[in-house]
């Protein structure tokens, strides 16, 4: 039998070869899509990247007859475990061929340079956190992800499982049509003026002259609406300002919407459209041309990722998110968009959910975020029971 090598990333090379892995692993599947490879470099820290002013990560790759077979990247993120008081780990990045061996081996290395550092427990997969692309796909492999979800391949859950982890929690892409609009957009409507009557509420597009400070208001929303979300850690300022310079350019502001109560905003509805046809034309490469080329006649894109309606928390039981979404039907149904996807959705997120299924949205994808070592006693365990 062949030997399995396991290798820490540590040169130029070893990079390359993490990096690289993918493409071999996915080559003839219609439904992968490539990362941006500027973007994935940020995110494992080959590039610098403000997530990791807080958080350390090493990677590993396994190679095997002198080929790469698999990698995984271990994590701590600093950030989590000064906010729920615990030392955890998190894997993220995970790629493997179908050889438990080999998965093994992967998992066996992260947890070493974990408990090196006196953490025992496994989150993931994550890359490199909730606030980016986590989870593992666990249905629907049928269709290619939407812009920013994972893809993987089906037997990544078998092998997983079989290390040891357990299900900490499920999450999923709901998908609707415009033509499920006809039935609901009156009723929205209405709702929508008596909620903004009562409450003197405006609904607006982002301001493009004011585009920073107005990415910042969403993320800050973001942030403080999502306090008690399972397993949310808010954004540094850092990772603010990040994320605000890397959506200036794919930002539609017809697909956003702003509520505010006196001037003062209190929700936020985003929607970017699904860039993943385009990415995977450039092969994730967004110089020298490729990114002329994502951007080029974006009306030829007819269908959307609806990536967080977001209310802060005192606002939260007044209906605001409908408002939210009435304001978006114009201008999507006049941009041409066909389809949406809602994702991700929490399964303890009881609200958006049952909401989401009672407006007609189909569940097409699941995802899954695993656990290893002991049970969770933390304040995010009450999320896990709902």
């Amino acid at each position: 039998m062949s030997h399995v090598e396991i290798v820490a990333v540590s040169s130029r090379r070893d990079r390359k070869h993490f990096f690289d892995l993918p493409w071999a692993l996915y080559r003839g599947d219609p439904n992968w899509v490539p990362p941006l490879r500027l973007v994935q470099k940020e995110l494992l820290n080959y590039r610098r990247h403000p997530f990791y002013d807080h958080a350390e990560i090493q990677t590993f790759f396994a190679m095997r007859d002198g080929q790469p077979c698999g990698r995984i990247a271990a994590l701590i993120n600093h950030a989590h475990n000064r906010q729920y008081d615990e030392q955890r780990g998190f894997f993220g990045f995970f790629e493997s061929v179908e050889d438990e061996e080999v998965s093994g081996k992967l998992f066996d290395a992260a947890r070493t340079w974990l408990a090196g550092r006196g953490i025992e427990t496994l989150r993931g997969p994550v890359n490199p956190s909730l606030n980016y692309e986590c989870g593992l796909l666990v249905d629907g492999f049928d269709e290619p992800p939407s812009f920013m979800m994972p893809y993987n391949k089906p037997y990544y859950g078998r092998l997983i499982e079989d290390y040891g982890f357990r299900n900490a929690q499920n999450l999923y892409a709901f998908w609707g049509h415009v033509n499920m609009l006809d039935g609901i957009s009156k009723r929205l409507h209405s709702l929508t003026r008596n909620i903004s009557d009562r409450f003197k509420l405006k609904c607006r597009i982002i301001d493009t002259k004011r585009f920073a400070e107005e990415i910042s208001t969403f993320l800050d929303i973001y942030n403080k609406s999502l306090v008690s979300t399972w397993g949310f850690v808010p954004m540094s300022k850092g990772e603010i300002k990040k994320q605000a310079a890397g959506m200036k350019q794919m930002i539609v502001p017809e697909l956003t919407t702003m509520a505010e109560i006196d001037g003062k905003p209190v929700g936020t509805m985003f929607g970017l459209l699904d860039y993943n046809p385009r990415i995977k034309e450039i092969d994730g490469r967004l110089f020298p041309f490729g990114f002329l080329k994502l951007l080029r006649n974006r009306k030829e894109l007819t269908k959307i990722r609806l990536i967080s309606t977001n209310v802060l928390p005192e606002y939260q039981s007044w209906g605001i998110g409908l408002a939210l979404v009435s304001r978006l039907v114009p201008d999507v149904l006049k941009w041409g968009i066909q389809e949406a996807e809602f994702s991700w959705v929490l399964e303890s997120n009881d609200l958006s959910y049952k909401t989401l299924k009672k407006g007609g949205a189909k569940i097409t994808k699941g995802y899954r975020i695993y656990d290893y070592g002991p049970p969770d006693t933390t304040a995010n365990a009450k999320f896990m029971k709902q």
